[in-house]
């Protein structure tokens, strides 16, 4: 960690117009040091109880294996594939009592005391890199309408709006292992918001808003502004919504 940096964190999460919440999110401190952190999103799919489940397990599994990861020997990208295989698994097997076939995004990012931020993420739910209002860096989906932007058929702005705008390429829970895609950060600045969140938040705002807002607030007060101008859009119809933002500030 570059030094004199100052780390603050905020959470925000809301059930939106569902009738039941199936987002799950924690920023979890490394037990034995401090200048190391793991935030995760899980966005669950499957039912009132299997969505649930599923993004339950995300959160569990990365807290046990984040427990006992050891930031001085350890490899941070074996530690994020290890959350994924072992999250996907565990899903797998309460597949058996659910109701419907439990699934889960995963956007997990990991900061090192070195500096590094070492990011992973199954699904829709996305990593943000903003310095100061400017976006650096963002994770891009495993969803349908993405693949027809790659394709040049539809723009960023009209997949934004098609009617399988929902549709996954790839999350935890199906038949086969799912793809992940990897970032690393080589080290965070003074000036640095790392941001990640679900489908609930992104899908009502540009990359522009996002990092204006994130800009001109603490941590805590860019949550909360996120989920009001996203549930404000949504106009009675929005998903559920997690949001988790970490800046780095030069400490005084």
């Amino acid at each position: 960690m570059a030094p004199g940096l100052k780390i603050t964190a905020g959470t925000g999460l809301h059930k939106g117009d569902r009738d039941y919440q199936q987002d799950q999110l924690g920023v979890f401190p490394h037990p034995q040091s401090k200048q190391c952190l793991l935030a995760v999103i899980a966005d669950g799919m499957g039912g009132r109880s299997g969505g649930r489940k599923a993004s339950d397990q995300v959160l569990l599994t990365a807290h046990q294996l984040f427990a006992r990861f050891s930031p001085e020997t350890d490899s941070p990208h074996t530690l994020l594939a290890q959350i994924v295989d072992d999250a996907h698994m565990v899903i797998r097997l309460t597949a058996v009592t659910a109701e419907q076939e439990p699934h889960s995004t995963l956007a997990a990012f990991l900061l090192m005391p070195n500096g590094e931020c070492h990011w992973a993420h199954v699904g829709d739910s996305r990593i943000y890199h903003y310095q100061r209002h400017r976006l650096i860096k963002r994770t891009v989906d495993h969803s349908y309408v993405q693949s027809l932007v790659d394709k040049g058929v539809l723009s960023p702005e009209q997949a934004n709006s098609h009617p399988q705008s929902n549709v996954l390429m790839a999350c935890l829970g199906t038949e086969t292992p799912p793809p992940f895609s990897t970032h690393t950060v080589d080290a965070v600045q003074a000036g640095d918001t790392l941001m990640s969140c679900s489908d609930g938040v992104w899908h009502y705002l540009s990359e522009t808003e996002i990092g204006l807002i994130l800009d001109e607030s603490t941590p805590k007060e860019g949550c909360e502004a996120l989920i009001g101008a996203a549930r404000e859009r949504a106009m009675g119809h929005g998903d559920n919504l997690s949001v988790v933002v970490v800046k780095f500030e030069q400490r005084a």
